[in-house]
């Protein structure tokens, strides 16, 4: 067989057509640092040719990491063909390595968002929104990736209210959707001020991005499948 023709199939058992780009990748990339220097990681997994993205993050608050669970088992498990699905584990490694909600300067990530941000407590407060909106550069390598990558649908994952949250539009229909297939309850809430989600939904519209709160503790084998499942049939929904 000639070598072109060979490496042609190759190509095509690979999952890329001939002079295009992957149609089924696995990578992974850091999108930005923490306050202390550790990397923020995520992975792509699927097909990046799609124009249906999909993001799911694992943990904000590093005191609740339960929903990692669930983003590594998206990771490993089968590859969509008819989405990209991108994965991070965490926004708050600094955070997630002292078992704190907050970040190494004691910011909740969570409130420093710059949609509807205002100053918030003050240092040492659980809820503490910063000094300035995006003035964390965690909050800032987490906008930056989401206005590249424009997902359609975010899920933030959160402990420990054991509920699915969203308040308006295309969130709040994709959030109830998300409950159903998760079989959990639905509570409409408002979004807090600095929060990732309202940042989403109002700088990357039309995106659907809500909160999943799992309980409190770890998250057992069979409620992480649930959750991942509930993911991938959601993600496939228009």
């Amino acid at each position: 067989m000639p070598l072109f023709a060979l490496a042609a199939m190759l190509a095509g058992f690979a999952g890329s057509p001939p002079g295009g780009p992957p149609t089924d990748v696995f990578r992974r990339e850091v999108i930005g640092h923490s306050v202390l220097g550790r990397p923020i990681r995520a992975v792509e997994i699927g097909n990046p040719r799609s124009s249906r993205k999909i993001l799911v993050v694992g943990s904000i608050h590093g005191d609740e990491p339960a929903g990692i669970r669930v983003t590594r088992l998206l990771a490993h498990g089968r590859h969509p063909r008819r989405y990209d699905l991108w994965l991070v584990d965490t926004v708050n490694p600094d955070g997630r390595a002292r078992h704190t909600r907050v970040n190494a300067r004691r910011v909740d990530l969570n409130r420093n968002f710059g949609a509807g941000w205002r100053p918030l407590g003050v240092r040492g407060d659980l809820t503490y929104s910063g000094p300035r909106p995006f003035s964390e550069p965690e909050s800032r390598a987490a906008a930056r990736f989401a206005k590249r990558i424009r997902p359609d649908l975010s899920i933030w994952f959160h402990q420990p209210q054991a509920l699915v949250r969203a308040w308006s539009g295309r969130s709040l229909r994709a959030a109830r959707r998300y409950a159903r297939l998760a079989g959990v309850p639905f509570r409409r809430m408002p979004v807090p001020p600095g929060a990732a989600t309202r940042w989403e939904d109002r700088r990357l519209a039309p995106t659907a991005s809500f909160v999943v709160e799992l309980p409190a503790g770890p998250l057992g084998a069979a409620a992480a499948h649930r959750y991942a499942r509930a993911v991938r049939h959601l993600a496939l929904r228009r």
